[in-house]
C-alpha cells in the first residue's frame, strides 16, 4: 500500500514534464547542430577570403574603403534631404515663423491671413497723427492725409521671398526676421503743407517822387524726395515726429540789380512829365501821375522792367483828350417824385487803357518823354439794362457835414461833389475816390487851399476835399457797406465826428469802399455855401447805429512858434484815442458789431512870428 499508484492528474503532469524535457533537449541539440554548421561555413568563408586576399591583395585594399565612403555619403544625403524636406513641407504656403513686418507678427500665417492682418494694423496706424517739423514750425497730419499708403501684398511677398530655399529654411529654423513694410508717399502733398514760402521778388516803388528799393528775399521749399523718405522711414519704424528737409529758393533778381535800378533808372523815369497824344489832342502826365502808377518789376531774365498802371489816370486823360459829346456815358438815375428813374447810357470814344499802360512803360524804358495812345470805341461801364436790374429803389443812407462859407476850400468841396454825383457802384465793385476823380488840378476847376502835410498846414491845389471824403465815409458807415481803406486825419478836426472821418490826397492816401451787397448803389451829392451832403440809393439791408467810447489817452496841446512866409497858424487840439462801434441791426436785432479804433496826435498851437 505504501507503493501507491500515481493518480491520473499526476501522470498527466509527469508526461507533460517529460515532453517538455524532450522538447528542450531536441531544441538544444538543434541549436548545437546549427552552431556547428555556422562555424563550419565561417571557416570555409574565411578560408576562401584568405585565399582571395592572397591572390588579389591590392584590389581588396581599394574596394573596402570605397564602399565605406559611399555608404557615408549616401547617409549624409538622406539626412540633408530629410532636414530640408520636413520643415519645407511643414511650412509650405505659410509665412516663416517669427516674421514681423513693421512690428506686426505674421509668422506662420497664410499669405491671405498675413495680408489681412497687415491691412488691419496699418490701416489703424494711418489714422494716427504725425508731427511734422520744418522751418521752425510744426504741423500735425495723419499719414493718410500725407498721401502715405502701405502695400500689404508687397510686404507679405517680401516676407515669402527666399523662404523656401535651404538658406531660407535654415534662417526660419534658427533666427527671426524683422522687415519694414512697403510704404509709398505722395511727395506732391508735402509741398502743400504750408512750410513752403515763395521768394519775395525785388522791385522799385515810389514814395511820392522818391524811388524806393524793395529788396528781394529768398524763399524756402520742402525737399520732396528727402522729406518723402523721412516720412516713409518714420512710419515704418513707428516714429511719430518727423523733421522735414528744406531748401532755399532764390529770387529771380539779385539785390544788387534792384539797388542799381532804384538809384538810376527809376529816378530818370520820373524826372520830367510825359506827353500823351491821342484823338488829335495832347495831354500831360505829371511827374506825380507817372510815379503813382509806375513800378519796376522782374522781367524774367534776371533784371527789372518798367510797368505802368494807367487805370488811375484814364478818366482824367479821357476828359483831356475827348470832348464831352464824344465820351461814353454811363447809365445813371434821376430822382422823380422820390423815386429813382434810369437815365440811358450811350457808347462813345475813349483812351485804350491797356494800350496806354504798355505805351508809357515802353517810353519810360526807352527814355522817351511822349507817347501816342489809340482812341477806341468804348462801351459805358454801366449799361441801361444793367442799371434797371440793380435794385436801386430807395435811399439807404445820408450824411451832411458843415463848413464856414466862402473859403477857397469850399470851391474844391463843391467841385469834387459834382464829379462824383450820379456815379453808380455795381454789386461787388470797390469804389476808389482817387480812381474816379483823379488828380485835383486847376484845369478842372480846383484851387489852392490849406491841407495838412508833414504835420503842418500848407497850401495845395485841391485842399479841403478831405471834408467830402469824410462825408462819404459816413454815408458808407450808415449804409452798412464795407470799409476798405480810410485814413483818419493826423489831428482831430472839431467839425467832424471823432473816430468817423477820413482824409484823402493824391495818389495816397485814398478812400475806398466796397459795395458788398447784391444791389447797385447810386451816389447822389448836393451842396450849399455851408454844407455838403452825400446820399446813397440802393435796397436797404440794415439799420445802423453808432456807439462811441469816451476819449482816452489824452495828450496836451504843445505850443510852437515858427517864422517864414509859408507859415500858416494852427489853433491846436488835444490828442486822444477813441473807439467807435458800428452796430448792424436787422428786424430790431443786433446781427454784428464792427470796431473802429482811432488815435489822434496833439495838434500844436502854432504862432507865426
Amino acid at each position: 500500500m505504501n507503493d501507491r499508484q500515481p493518480s491520473q492528474e499526476q501522470r498527466l503532469r509527469q508526461d507533460s514534464g517529460e515532453q517538455h524535457l524532450r522538447h528542450d533537449q531536441d531544441a538544444a541539440g538543434e541549436r548545437h547542430l546549427r552552431r556547428a554548421w555556422e562555424d563550419s561555413e565561417e571557416r570555409h568563408l574565411r578560408h576562401d577570403w584568405d585565399e582571395s586576399r592572397e591572390q588579389h591583395p591590392r584590389r581588396d585594399r581599394e574596394r573596402r574603403p570605397r564602399r565605406s565612403r559611399w555608404v557615408w555619403v549616401g547617409a549624409g544625403l538622406v539626412v540633408a534631404v530629410l532636414a530640408y524636406a520636413v520643415p519645407a513641407i511643414a511650412m509650405s504656403g505659410r509665412v516663416p515663423s517669427d516674421t514681423r513686418v513693421g512690428g506686426v507678427d505674421i509668422g506662420g500665417l497664410s499669405p491671405e491671413q498675413a495680408r489681412d492682418r497687415l491691412e488691419q494694423e496699418f490701416g489703424r496706424r494711418l489714422s494716427l497723427p504725425m508731427t511734422l517739423v520744418a522751418a521752425g514750425r510744426t504741423k500735425r497730419m495723419t499719414p493718410a492725409e500725407l498721401g502715405l499708403a502701405v502695400d500689404a501684398g508687397a510686404s507679405v511677398q517680401a516676407a515669402l521671398d527666399g523662404a523656401a530655399t535651404p538658406a531660407g529654411i535654415l534662417r526660419s529654423l534658427f533666427s527671426s526676421r524683422r522687415l519694414e513694410p512697403k510704404v509709398t508717399v505722395d511727395g506732391r502733398r508735402l509741398a502743400t503743407l504750408g512750410f513752403d514760402a515763395r521768394p519775395r521778388e525785388g522791385g522799385v516803388r515810389y514814395h511820392g517822387l522818391e524811388p524806393g528799393a524793395v529788396l528781394p528775399k529768398p524763399g524756402r521749399a520742402v525737399e520732396r524726395d528727402a522729406a518723402a523718405r523721412a516720412v516713409r522711414d518714420a512710419f515704418a519704424k513707428g516714429r511719430w515726429t518727423v523733421e522735414l528737409a528744406m531748401r532755399e529758393t532764390p529770387p529771380s533778381v539779385p539785390a544788387a540789380e534792384v539797388r542799381r535800378v532804384a538809384a538810376s533808372t527809376a529816378r530818370t523815369a520820373v524826372a520830367a512829365p510825359l506827353t500823351v497824344m491821342g484823338g488829335g489832342k495832347r495831354a500831360t502826365l505829371s511827374r506825380a501821375q507817372l510815379a503813382a502808377g509806375l513800378r519796376f518789376v522782374p522781367d524774367g531774365a534776371g533784371g527789372l522792367r518798367p510797368s505802368y498802371d494807367a487805370s488811375q489816370v484814364a478818366a482824367s486823360l479821357d476828359r483831356a483828350l475827348m470832348d464831352d459829346a464824344q465820351r461814353p456815358r454811363d447809365a445813371s438815375f434821376k430822382i422823380v417824385g422820390g423815386k429813382p428813374r434810369v437815365v440811358p447810357a450811350r457808347t462813345g470814344k475813349g483812351v485804350d487803357v491797356k494800350a496806354l499802360g504798355t505805351a508809357v512803360a515802353e517810353a519810360v524804358g526807352a527814355g522817351r518823354r511822349s507817347v501816342d495812345v489809340p482812341v477806341i470805341e468804348t462801351r459805358p461801364r454801366v449799361t441801361t439794362e444793367a442799371a434797371g436790374a440793380m435794385g436801386i429803389k430807395e435811399q439807404v443812407s445820408s450824411f451832411t457835414t458843415r463848413y464856414p462859407c466862402c473859403a477857397p476850400r469850399v470851391t474844391n468841396i463843391h467841385r469834387i461833389a459834382g464829379l462824383v454825383n450820379g456815379y453808380v457802384v455795381k454789386p461787388g465793385e470797390t469804389f476808389s475816390l482817387n480812381g474816379v476823380v483823379g488828380r485835383r488840378d486847376k484845369a478842372r476847376g480846383f484851387v489852392e487851399a490849406p491841407m495838412i502835410l508833414n504835420n503842418r498846414f500848407v497850401n495845395d491845389v485841391g485842399g479841403g476835399v478831405s471834408q467830402f471824403a469824410t462825408t462819404m465815409f459816413n454815408a458808407v458807415f450808415f449804409g452798412g457797406f464795407q470799409d476798405v481803406q480810410h485814413t483818419p486825419h493826423q489831428y482831430y478836426i472839431s467839425r467832424y465826428p471823432a473816430g468817423r472821418e477820413s482824409t484823402v490826397s493824391f495818389p495816397q492816401p485814398d478812400f475806398r469802399w466796397r459795395n458788398d451787397s447784391p444791389y447797385g448803389v447810386l451816389i447822389r451829392t448836393s451842396y450849399t455855401a455851408t454844407s455838403v451832403t452825400v446820399r446813397f440809393w440802393s435796397t436797404k439791408r440794415y439799420d445802423i447805429e453808432s456807439q462811441s467810447s469816451p476819449r482816452y489817452q489824452v495828450k496836451p496841446i504843445p505850443t510852437i512858434t515858427e517864422r517864414g512866409p509859408e507859415c500858416i497858424p494852427m489853433g491846436g487840439a488835444e490828442g486822444f484815442a477813441i473807439d467807435v462801434w458800428r452796430v448792424f441791426k436787422k428786424d430790431g436785432k443786433v446781427v454784428r458789431k464792427q470796431r473802429f479804433h482811432t488815435v489822434y496826435a496833439p495838434e500844436p498851437r502854432l504862432t507865426c512870428g
